[in-house]
């Protein structure tokens, strides 16, 4: 008997039916309210215009409902904002967007003031968001496995598409070729359905009949051998005007970002701009919609056209630069219309036949292909308004071509370009299996399971378990998996032997009675998320992975937390490239006489001296040049090159850095770089500046999960080509952090290049003692070691001598763990500073027991300075 929460928790397909069936039905209702609120609002604002001065009507509309819409969208939901289509690509990529109820109601009533304004926007890409925030809102309130919350926010899309332009294929192909690119049965059956019943109620509460017509124009389209050059020229027309168009998107949108004012003075300014323009215009253009109708009947003259074509263009640009909830179809359709109008009747002046209104159906597609990059949608997507199959041939000449050309010169769609401008990476990037996202069950499982026989009783289970380190075990019979036991379930059952046993001999109660039958168990082609929902869902410490009912492994709670661990370079590099370059605001050069140069980054006047004082001893006995940096970060929504800063006090703690240099007779340059991370200003520095040598501080502790020093640390030692030095601070210090004179030194000594690399550095550091320094050299050996081979640590003496006329003292000791040595010899020979050279690997791996430097700085109360060579 399959256990019911299981049975419960697979998404099985009359409830995926279901969940399709009514996201269907509330995205067309949605849909349906979202065009008549429009229109209604729309018509009062046009009747108003032929009433009263439209010079005064048509701005005072725009920008007083502007601002409204920008005020709930600002303070209500600021996900609400543009299309919607680069926030659901970025839900479906994994980012924490949100997208539920309040969303989609905030969206709504926004869409209809911005559009009804008179803002130059479509209300498709806000139908299409709709339907998506919805379908999210429905997985919340019935749970249900993250991956099939995905296709339930696919199927609200399809459905918004398909409600917005009753066109139920165009919305399935949308979905596939633009958001999931998911082919499973269990997705498209989805969307198909919510896409069609989307559409179909669509149509009925709009008061459209269910047979297929031509809804734009009455007249049939004609395609001529001829007339194919002409296509080619418009798809060309099309590809490179898309291309434009997407650019001026951008562009828009970056250059409005730098007025720092609130989103609902951006988009009045952005309504009062489009009223303006549109009074002096004839009145046709005071109707979006009919003016898109218009140009495809071919009723205007030409000149009409190429004036719709040109202020149509730049209307777009500042409506949706103003961050108005308002999509990009609608727009796409009326500038693709206009141009393919004009071609056609380029086209009529030189053969003298053909339909104009054939090109302006064709530009339609064209336009929208480029602009989206979804050539397959652009052509189903027309052909299902039109109905008309003689336009079949002349929409897939140019939207292919539009398509090749376009992508040849910006790469990627404008939504994924949106998306990208925002922040995030792509989405729609294949993962990588090294990433931590592109795991599955089958790489983090353990292969090699214990389990227990479901013939075990459990006096035998008890003896088994005794020996084991673990604390839940797999009940098996004959290699399927039948049950799951855990270590608290056995001890409850031997608690139990004092009641009325159900046996007369309690030991021999068989597992079967104990265990619990059908665990919940995943695939092997699980994914991390789904791994991770069960366990936290369930509140499971371990999760059995299966083949049908065949034991494969099993996963735990550490596995994931060392997959995650072993995951921190990438992540760490994932992060950096999601950064923009560092920006230079500020800079002061010294002569360049030095062999070499050293970072120091410094941010805290308290501890700015003494790292500044270690560098210049350092800078001093290397013929070094100083380098001091500070970054300030900015927010990853900015750009570094275009954010103001204030920098009076960086200046002021760079200009004493300088006086040092000067008092110490050493070259110092300073620079401020302004960076989304902290990480990405350093290692820019240091690829400009060439730097041979970083020393950074450490505060001795790090809060932040997964990390060993801390996300900056920790990236820099990953990175940083060059010699990285981390200083810690020693607990007897205290601020002003006066510069140390250092005496009882200690170096612990392993035999390896990276203390030798520590011990290079010492002479460099030996003239802070005020008196002749005592150096200890120790060295830690194995208890079980009957020979304590001594020569790394003479020949550490050795060198040192050659270097300082201090006291040399050799410690070899018996350890089982090498940083409890050295913490206790740190600590009760109360020793100024110890310093330790150590790998990459060394200091970045987490192993099983510890981290041995780590552990060292964390522990020693003095200061520790860490040494890792250039990698």
């Amino acid at each position: 008997m399959i256990n019911p929460i299981r049975q419960w928790l697979l998404p099985k397909r009359r409830l995926a039916i279901a969940e399709a069936c009514l996201i269907g039905v509330v995205s067309a209702l949605s849909a349906v309210l979202l065009q008549h609120s429009i229109g209604w609002l729309g018509s009062w604002r046009v009747q108003t215009s032929e009433q009263f001065p439209p010079f005064l009507v048509l701005p005072a509309f725009g920008l007083v409902l502007g601002a409204l819409s920008g005020f709930l969208v600002e303070y209500l939901a600021p996900d609400a904002s543009g299309s919607g289509i680069p926030q659901i690509k970025a839900a479906l990529g994994g980012y924490p967007i949100a997208l539920d109820l309040r969303l989609a109601l905030v969206k709504l009533v926004s869409s209809i003031l911005a559009i009804a304004a008179g803002l130059t926007l479509g209300r498709q890409g806000p139908t299409v968001h709709i339907g998506a925030a919805l379908a999210a809102q429905f997985s919340r309130w019935f749970p249900t496995s993250p991956s099939h919350r995905r296709q339930l926010i696919a199927a609200g899309s399809a459905a918004g598409l398909a409600a917005g332009f009753n066109t139920p294929i165009a919305g399935i192909l949308f979905v596939v070729e633009e958001l999931i690119h998911d082919f499973s049965g269990l997705t498209l059956g989805t969307a198909i359905l919510a896409s069609f019943i989307g559409a179909v109620i669509s149509r009925i509460l709009g008061g459209r009949s269910l047979d297929l017509n031509l809804e734009l124009t009455q007249t049939t389209s004609s395609f001529s051998a001829p007339e194919i050059p002409f296509y080619l020229i418009l798809g060309l027309l099309a590809g490179l005007l898309a291309t434009l168009f997407n650019r001026g998107i951008l562009f828009s949108l970056t250059l409005q970002r730098r007025f720092h004012v609130s989103l609902a003075v951006k988009m009045g300014l952005a309504g009062l701009i489009c009223g303006c323009v549109v009074s002096l215009l004839p009145p046709d253009f005071r109707n979006n919609r009919g003016l898109r109708e218009l140009l495809i009947t071919g009723a205007e003259s030409w000149q009409f056209t190429s004036l719709a074509l040109v202020t149509y263009f730049f209307l777009t640009l500042v409506s949706y630069g103003s961050g108005a909830p308002g999509g990009l179809f609608h727009p796409s359709l009326v500038l693709g219309s206009a141009l393919g109008y004009l071609v056609g009747v380029a086209k009529l002046s030189f053969l003298g036949v053909g339909e104009p209104t054939t090109y302006a159906l064709a530009g339609m597609g064209a336009f929208f292909s480029a602009v989206s990059k979804v050539p397959i949608t652009a052509i189903v997507i027309i052909f299902e308004i039109t109905a008309d199959f003689n336009l079949v041939l002349p929409l897939m000449i140019t939207c292919v071509v539009s398509y090749l050309i376009a992508d040849q010169l910006s790469k990627g769609s404008l939504y994924q370009r949106l998306l990208e401008w925002r922040g995030y990476t792509s989405p729609t990037q294949k993962v990588d299996k090294g990433s931590l996202v592109g795991l599955t069950a089958e790489d983090l499982m353990q292969r090699q399971v214990e389990t227990l026989s479901l013939h075990m009783t459990l006096d035998d289970a008890l003896q088994m378990v005794s020996r084991s380190t673990h604390q839940g075990f797999p009940v098996v019979d004959e290699g399927t998996l039948v049950g799951i036991i855990s270590q608290s379930d056995l001890t409850q059952a031997t608690k139990m032997q004092g009641n009325p046993p159900r046996c007369p001999f309690p030991g021999t109660t068989p597992l079967a009675e104990i265990m619990t039958s059908h665990p919940i168990t995943v695939k092997p082609t699980a994914s991390l998320v789904d791994v991770l929902y069960l366990l936290n869902r369930y509140h499971l410490s371990r999760l059995p992975v299966t083949e049908g009912r065949k034991l494969l492994g099993i996963i735990t709670r550490s596995d994931i937390i060392r997959a995650e661990l072993d995951q921190l370079d990438s992540k760490t590099t994932q992060t950096r490239s999601q950064s923009e370059p560092s920006y230079v605001v500020y800079q002061t050069r010294s002569p360049e006489t030095g062999r070499g140069r050293l970072l120091v980054p410094i941010a805290n006047p308290q501890t700015a001296p003494i790292l500044v004082k270690l560098a210049a001893a350092i800078a001093r006995d290397r013929d070094y040049e100083l380098e001091c940096l500070q970054v300030i970060l900015v927010s990853r929504s900015t750009s570094p090159a275009e954010t103001p800063v204030t920098t009076t006090k960086s200046r002021r703690l760079l200009r004493q850095a300088e006086k040092w240099g000067r008092d110490w007779n050493i070259p110092v340059h300073t620079q401020i770089r302004v960076s989304q991370d902290i990480t990405q200003g350093i290692l820019d520095t240091i690829k400009e500046r060439h730097i041979n040598l970083m020393m950074m501080g450490w505060k001795g502790s790090t809060s932040t999960p997964g990390r060993i020093f801390g996300g900056v640390v920790d990236a820099v030692i990953r990175q940083a080509p060059c010699d990285v030095m981390v200083v810690k601070l020693g607990e007897m210090m205290h601020p002003p952090y006066i510069p140390p004179f250092f005496q009882r030194w200690l170096i612990p000594i392993a035999g390896g290049p990276n203390s030798q690399r520590a011990l290079e550095f010492l002479p460099a550091l030996i003239p802070l003692s005020s008196k002749p320094p005592d150096i200890r050299l120790c060295q830690v050996f194995d208890p079980e070691d009957t020979i304590m081979d001594t020569t790394a640590i003479e020949e550490a003496s050795d060198f040192l001598k050659k270097q300082t006329e201090g006291r040399i003292r050799r410690i070899p000791i018996r350890a089982s763990e090498v940083s409890d040595a050295v913490v206790y010899i740190a600590n009760n020979q109360l020793c100024d500073v110890v310093v330790l050279g150590a790998s990459r690997e060394g200091l970045l791996q987490l192993m099983i027991q510890e981290n041995i430097p780590e552990a060292i700085a964390r522990r020693v109360k003095s200061t520790v300075i860490l040494v890792r060579s250039a990698t």
